[in-house]
């Protein structure tokens, strides 16, 4: 190995331990952090988040990569030394663009902002949330201009997510779905009394909910030695190395799919992270190549898997053991039948599978033409609320059900919204080319063994980390591009047999 190399090497160990220092301090923040340490752990995270910044963007982290390069010229473009000079190279031209001290202050302000939304959203009042909103949109549009955009100002921020993806490519990608799902969608609430959802609206205790979604995403393959799960306003999974990966849930007493597809959906990224090949951990290649595919990870175990019947005659009697007086008089039939009720519906997290992409749609348009300017912040929940109505035929009764409830903006995440609709494509067309490769999967599922899918995945997607684009993931593990057919004829055919459309 060349001395430049080694230098590389040791210097990016050092940001990616600066960086697992600033996710553990967010991990604690929405987990165990008191509401009135807000201010000092905005600093603290602004410092860290600044440092770890300057050093990967400086003067004397490009001389080492140029080096490298040079003493690899001609290396396997599949080995980890030239994997990890591409994709570097990649992060720095772009982060380079960004200064330090607007790192620094952004981090600050979402930090900030986290606990007024928050509280904000307890309280349904939106306009106590409005300013720091505000602020953080001006901050996306000052990233989306140093980062430079050739069409749209949204392109800036979705290719921080999903690189290589346009506007214009969502755009797209949600007309050919609106097409085909809201007509779809439409001729199933003309049946919508068909399937009763009373199974999972009873009294479920909360200890037994964690222990058997605990059991479930255990047998999935969610490692425990190397992962915990904790309770969280919003639900959400972050890593601090391959052998560090934490999820969390929200519990309803009343309501069993929150917290029990909600830890499914968290233990699929859980997994993806687990999965990453241990040489990747120290060097920023670990993890998601984007947040698309880390969304059909989750959406697989999800739903493709976690709503199917399969999983459910393998899992029901065993639910039904753990809730007697609840579940023995309803048949497994009824059951799935339950939870894969379609029905428009105000929250985003909690929606079926046939419905989610609309609320999606929502967020995609809102985005842009906020970031765009032709809409404000003080304008968002009379337009949230139209549209709305507009796709889903459904008026949120208050912004907590509203425009409030996604912790996303918060965070200044905006453009990330699409890649749970990415995710949506993504997961089908993967799933089928895992079982045409081994067509023992569903039957494999009904005995809740799931070691067969697992390793699929995980030698097609969870070991490369961040080695190769999407694009070049998704085509080397399937052989084609991102499309939405499998998908849209999974839909069609598994609620068209629920439904009878």
């Amino acid at each position: 190995m060349s001395e430049p190399l080694q230098q590389l090497k040791e210097r990016l160990a050092d940001i990616e331990n600066m960086r697992a220092a600033t996710a553990i301090l967010e991990w604690d923040q929405q987990t165990q952090m008191p509401p009135g340490a807000a201010e000092s752990r905005a600093r603290q995270l602004g410092t860290l988040s600044k440092l770890a910044h300057e050093m990967f963007v400086s003067d004397e982290t490009g001389a080492l990569l140029e080096k490298s390069a040079q003493a690899l010229n001609g290396a396997d473009y599949d080995s980890f030394d030239a994997s990890l000079i591409r994709v570097t190279r990649k992060d720095y031209e772009r982060e380079r663009k960004l200064p330090p001290s607007f790192v620094s202050e952004m981090t600050q302000l979402t930090a900030l902002a986290h606990e007024v939304w928050a509280k904000a959203r307890a309280e349904d009042n939106f306009a106590a949330f409005a300013p720091t909103l505000k602020k953080i949109v001006d901050m996306k549009r000052r990233e989306a201009e140093l980062r430079g955009y050739t069409d749209h100002i949204y392109d800036a921020l979705i290719d921080t997510y999903e690189p290589g993806m346009k506007t214009a490519d969502v755009a797209q990608m949600f007309n050919g779905l609106s097409k085909e799902l809201v007509p779809f969608v439409a001729a199933i609430r003309e049946r919508v009394d068909q399937v009763s959802d009373k199974p999972v609206h009873q009294d479920f205790d909360e200890d037994i909910q964690r222990r058997f979604a605990e059991m479930v995403v255990s047998q999935f393959g969610y490692d425990f030695q190397r992962g915990r799960q904790d309770r969280a306003v919003h639900p959400f999974c972050t890593s601090f190395s391959c052998t560090d990966v934490r999820i969390t849930t929200r519990y309803e007493r009343d309501w069993l799919n929150p917290a029990l597809f909600g830890t499914l959906h968290e233990a699929g990224h859980g997994m993806y992270e687990q999965g990453s090949a241990l040489e990747l951990d120290l060097h920023g290649l670990r993890g998601g190549t984007s947040l698309g595919v880390h969304e059909s990870q989750s959406r697989l175990w999800e739903n493709v898997v976690g709503r199917s019947r399969g999983f459910w005659t393998h899992f029901y009697p065993k639910l039904q053991a753990e809730f007697p007086a609840q579940l023995e008089n309803i048949s497994l039939d009824d059951f799935y039948r339950a939870v894969n009720k379609v029905e428009p519906s105000l929250i985003r997290v909690e929606a079926d599978e046939v419905t989610y992409n609309l609320h999606i749609m929502v967020r995609f348009e809102i985005e842009t033409d906020l970031l765009a300017g032709s809409l404000t912040v003080d304008q968002l929940p009379e337009v949230w609320n139209a549209k709305y109505h507009q796709y889903l035929g459904i008026t949120p009764p208050n912004n907590r059900l509203g425009v409030l409830q996604d912790i996303h903006w918060s965070g200044g995440l905006m453009g990330y919204f699409p890649t749970y609709s990415i995710g949506n494509l993504l997961s089908v067309q993967l799933y089928e080319k895992a079982v045409s490769a081994h067509p023992t999967i569903p039957e494999e599922i009904t005995q809740g063994k799931f070691e067969t899918l697992r390793g699929w995945m995980t030698e097609n997607v969870y070991r490369h980390g961040r080695k190769y684009d999407p694009t070049e993931l998704i085509q080397r593990a399937t052989g084609e591009k991102l499309t939405p057919r499998p998908y849209l004829n999974y839909l069609k055919r598994k609620y068209g047999e629920i439904y009878g459309v």
